[in-house]
């Protein structure tokens, strides 16, 4: 496992960092996630899929039991099965 970046901040940079807007607090974090190197999460991409209702709404409801979305589960099915190949 590697070892994540830790930032430690004084008691002044944390209290000039509550009086920054939310676009200021982005554009920091956006700063740091590229300077230390995190990949960017890969972009998505809208699809259609016919799929009986029965079987959606079941899927939705089990996933909401599990709560988790049902789009997230989805997607983790898919990535299951690509691993196992």
């Amino acid at each position: 496992m590697s070892e994540r970046p830790l930032q430690y901040f004084s008691d002044e940079a944390l209290a000039r960092s509550r009086r920054l807007s939310p676009e200021q607090t982005l554009r920091y974090l956006e700063g740091f996630r590229l300077l230390h190197g995190a990949p960017r999460p890969e972009k998505s991409r809208l699809i259609s899929v016919r799929v009986p209702e029965g079987l959606l709404d079941t899927f939705k409801a089990k996933a909401a039991r599990a709560g988790v979305p049902y789009q997230t589960q989805l997607k983790r099915l898919m990535t299951r099965w690509l691993e196992e190949a």
